[in-house]
C-alpha cells in the first residue's frame, strides 16, 4: 500500500519512513504543506500521514482543503498537539485517527492497518478468497492451507487486486499502487510479476481484460 507522509522534521520523516518501508509499505515523503497540497492531487495514495505544524500551511488548512474537495483517503494525524482540544480540532477537521508524539512505531503500523481495513470494508485482519490467505500485517501468504512464497512487489500487487475483487486496474494504476516516486519501474514490470503470480496461484486466477488491465473476479 502507497502511504504520503507529510512531516517537516526530517530525523522525524526518515525515521518514520525507514520503518514503514521495512513493513512493506511504499511511502512518499513531502516536507511542507503547500507540498502536500500538490501531490494530493494526484489521487494515488491509500493513506496520508499528516502533522499539524507545517511550514507554508498547516496541516488542518491542509485536511480542510482535502475534505472540502471531497477526497475520502484516509488521513492519519501525527503531531506533537497533543491536548485535547486539538485532537478534536482534528478530528472534527476530517482525520481519521490521531496520534501523538512520540509514538511507538508498532502502534504506528496497527493503526495504519486499522485504517486500511475499514477503507477497503474488511473486518478481518487477514483477507481471503477462497483458498488464499493474505496478512497484510506479517506479509504471510497461503494457498490451501500452505505457505506461499511472494516477493514484497507481488504481495502488494496481489493485495491491491484482493481488495477490489471484481475491478479492473490498469497497468498504470497498478504501478501507481506498489511504486513510489523515487522508484524505477520497468517498462513491463507489471506484467512480469502477473505472471510469476500466475505460475504460483493457477493461470486463471488474475484476468486479463483485453485493452484494459487486469482484475481478480469476485467469488460466486
Amino acid at each position: 500500500m502507497r502511504l504520503l507522509l507529510v512531516e517537516d522534521d526530517p530525523m522525524i520523516g526518515d525515521s518514520v519512513r525507514k520503518g514503514l518501508r521495512q513493513d512493506g509499505f511504499t511511502v512518499d515523503w513531502v516536507r511542507d504543506g503547500r507540498s502536500a497540497e500538490a501531490a494530493l492531487g494526484d489521487p494515488v495514495h491509500d493513506l496520508v500521514l499528516l502533522d499539524l505544524g507545517l511550514p507554508g500551511k498547516d496541516g488542518i488548512e491542509v485536511l480542510r482543503g482535502l475534505r472540502g474537495k471531497g477526497n475520502l483517503v484516509p488521513v492519519l494525524i501525527l503531531t506533537a498537539r497533543d491536548a485535547v482540544a486539538d485532537r478534536v480540532a482534528g478530528l472534527n477537521a476530517g482525520a481519521d485517527d490521531y496520534l501523538a508524539k512520540p509514538f511507538d512505531l508498532d502502534e504506528l503500523v496497527a493503526r495504519i492497518h486499522a485504517l486500511l481495513r475499514r477503507q477497503a470494508g474488511r473486518a478481518d485482519a487477514v483477507i481471503r478468497h477462497g483458498a488464499l490467505v493474505l496478512n497484510p500485517v506479517s506479509h504471510l501468504a497461503t494457498l490451501n492451507d500452505q505457505p506461499l512464497s511472494l516477493s514484497a512487489r507481488e504481495f502488494a500487487l496481489l493485495q491491491a487486486l484482493l481488495d477490489r475483487p471484481g475491478a479492473v486496474f490498469s497497468v498504470s494504476q497498478l504501478e501507481d499502487k506498489i511504486y513510489g516516486w523515487d522508484d524505477e519501474v520497468g517498462s513491463n514490470t507489471i506484467e512480469v510479476y502477473v505472471h510469476s503470480l500466475r505460475k504460483k496461484l493457477g493461470v486463471g486466477f488474475i484476468k486479463n481484460v483485453r485493452g484494459v488491465g487486469y482484475m481478480i473476479p469476485k467469488l460466486p
